[in-house]
């Protein structure tokens, strides 16, 4: 089976170059959008901005859910703005011509050790070096040699959930696609896409809410 086509391969057929056009392509809309929903505030919102207001709050809705209203708005931002390029960059793999930045494993990989990396720094930032590693413990002291290794290991093994998670469903969505366009090229194979667009979203999803679980182990736990 050969390579997706993309009109981006017509200029170069060198991967980082297809990679970060796309990558590119993707941040260059979620920021369009963004400055669309922002030109014209009004008091009650219309077009662009109704849509955006309504995605964030479906956000800052799963983020009170899972770690409190206050909590959920100071961590909104980086939430939101990882779910709406993320979301973004699937969507691109279901237009024909154009492959998901996310169907490359050093997207998602970045995009997880970036949730990695800032998790565990607010841990320590909200609640100090040594009761953040202190929680790695568990509550029976005579199991902290045991409970701390797993831990740790548990902790890393969140960079290949996030990141492979995200890759392996995009890549093999686009892997689907291609497949339906060769067999029915001239048909527009309607159901497909449907399922393509919901799976875009649906992963976009998940990230988010891993993001928000992941945050709310760091910062909000209790002693033991």
């Amino acid at each position: 089976m050969g390579e997706l086509f993309t009109f981006f391969g017509l200029v170069s057929h060198s991967k980082e170059f297809i990679y970060t056009t796309h990558m590119l392509l993707a941040a260059g809309i979620a920021i369009i959008l963004a400055k669309m929903a922002m030109s014209n505030l009004k008091l009650v919102p219309t077009g662009t901005q109704n849509v955006m207001e309504a995605y964030i709050s479906g956000v800052l809705k799963m983020g009170t859910d899972t770690m409190g209203k206050d909590e959920a708005r100071r961590y909104l931002p980086l939430v939101a703005t990882i779910g709406l390029f993320v979301g973004i960059a699937n969507l691109i793999g279901v237009v024909p011509g154009f492959e998901a930045p996310t169907a490359f494993l050093e997207f998602a990989f970045t995009l997880a050790l970036a949730v990695f990396v800032y998790y565990n720094f607010e841990g320590i930032r909200r609640n100090g070096v040594i009761k953040y590693f202190k929680h790695f413990l568990g509550p029976v002291w005579w199991l902290y040699w045991l409970m701390f290794p797993i831990e740790i290991v548990s902790h890393f093994s969140r960079l290949v959930s996030l990141s492979f998670r995200l890759f392996g469903n995009v890549k093999g969505d686009d892997m689907f696609l291609m497949v339906i366009l060769m067999l029915a090229p001239w048909i527009l194979p309607m159901i497909p896409f449907a399922l393509l667009t919901f799976m875009a979203f649906l992963q976009a999803f998940i990230f988010m809410m891993l993001t928000y679980v992941y945050l709310t182990g760091a910062v909000v736990m209790e002693d033991h």
